[in-house]
């Protein structure tokens, strides 16, 4: 295992000298360029702060796993970004965008890699996480290359998937799912996620981060002309799930959830995203509420009658929350977007998920061959110091000895 941490180091050392070539050869834009690169820029901070502390903070909802949850988060943005600009090289994958917006398609990478990890969080070493990251980026810049560029020939028209409904939340969440199928043992599946009110104050702060600066994801690349309209798409989308995330935690489990709260609030943007610039609000905020209810009735219903009848666990439910939503705000586009290539799109979303698939199982495998945690959903096997223990344990909705 420490050769192989040692392997994964050198290859991030080499990705930066390859990436800061890639830099020194980028000319600089016009005046009217750099403006929009500025604005640009704006955003991509917006991102960077949604992948560590929306990410990272959501993530800590595992009690005992906080510290390995938000060092994690370091280590997969850190390899994902790099990797993503080393692709640039290669003939065929570089497109022709600046600077500033590769930064940008190298962070929706490194959001679909967070998504992807978090179906197999506290269930990873910290070097197989870095190693997830180096076989994740490859397998997304080629779906990406296929189903947005029409590499292959494998879709046949433009696909209408502006804030990555498909290529980033649904291709994460399966490649996630797929990997934690192939390399979930009976241990994993009989260890309980627990949780306190400190791990859900946490992770609920992670979520309002993600919340606020969502419209800067989604209007991260769309012209200058059209960011108004797709920030107020957003966050009425978002609101539409928010709301219809409350009542359907309440209908569905009697109480409130806080982990409904945390992760299905947050599917009406998930779903908006690949209409996200053409949507009126109307629609916007109902496919919010759609995705609010689909995504509720995933954590408070499905999550453990399939976590049962499978024996795999998806630690953060990123079927639920990026999955399904995903998908639904891929299908939505062919009825919100008027001449649409419907061929286009179906095969667009049914590309991503073969791939994500099949690659997904096949990392799984590999990354299982490099060992196994003694005990999951603990820091202390690799952090300093012990976990202090509280009195407010409950086992999440996740846990399979609570099922």
């Amino acid at each position: 295992m420490q050769n192989c941490i040692k392997n994964v180091l050198t290859l991030i050392v080499l990705m930066f000298v390859v990436c800061g070539q890639v830099a020194a050869a980028e000319n600089a834009g016009t005046t009217l360029a750099a403006l929009s690169d500025v604005q640009k820029y704006e955003r991509a901070i917006h991102i960077m702060a949604m992948l560590l502390v929306g990410f990272g903070f959501l993530m800590v909802f595992v009690k005992k796993y906080g510290r390995s949850a938000l060092t994690a988060t370091y280590l997969l943005v850190s390899v994902s970004i790099p990797l993503y600009f080393l692709k640039e090289n290669f003939y065929g994958f570089g497109g022709t965008e600046g600077l500033i917006d590769k930064l940008i398609l190298a962070e929706f990478a490194a959001a679909s890699l967070l998504i992807c990890a978090g179906a197999v969080l506290g269930r990873l070493k910290m070097g197989q996480y870095m190693l997830l990251g180096l076989l994740f980026v490859p397998f997304y810049a080629l779906n990406e290359w296929i189903v947005l560029n029409g590499g292959l020939g494998l879709v046949t028209g433009k696909v209408v998937d502006t804030g990555g409904s498909i290529v980033i939340h649904a291709f994460g969440a399966i490649f996630g799912l797929a990997v934690a199928s192939s390399m979930t043992t009976l241990k994993e599946y009989d260890t309980p996620i627990e949780c306190d009110d400190t791990s859900d104050r946490y992770s609920l702060l992670g979520s309002m981060v993600l919340w606020v600066f969502w419209p800067s994801f989604c209007a991260a690349l769309v012209a200058p002309a059209d960011v108004p309209r797709t920030a107020v798409n957003v966050i009425l989308a978002l609101c539409g799930s928010t709301i219809a995330t409350y009542f359907a935690s309440v209908k569905l489990r009697g109480k409130v959830s806080a982990a409904d709260i945390a992760n299905a609030t947050l599917a009406g943007g998930v779903a908006i995203g690949s209409t996200c610039d053409i949507a009126v609000p109307g629609t916007a905020f109902a496919i919010g509420i759609l995705a609010g209810v689909v995504s509720t009735f995933g954590f408070a219903v499905i999550q453990s009658r399939l976590t049962e009848m499978t024996k795999k666990v998806d630690t953060c439910g990123v079927l639920y929350l990026h999955g399904l939503p995903g998908i639904l705000g891929g299908v939505a586009a062919m009825f919100v977007v008027s001449g649409i290539n419907f061929g286009a799109q179906l095969s667009g979303i049914l590309v991503t998920v073969v791939i994500a698939a099949v690659s997904g199982l096949v990392s799984g495998k590999v990354i299982a061959a490099l060992g196994r945690r003694s005990v999951p959903y603990l820091d202390d096997e690799e952090f300093e110091g012990e976990a202090v223990e509280e009195d407010e344990d409950q086992p999440c909705v996740v846990a399979a000895d609570s099922i």
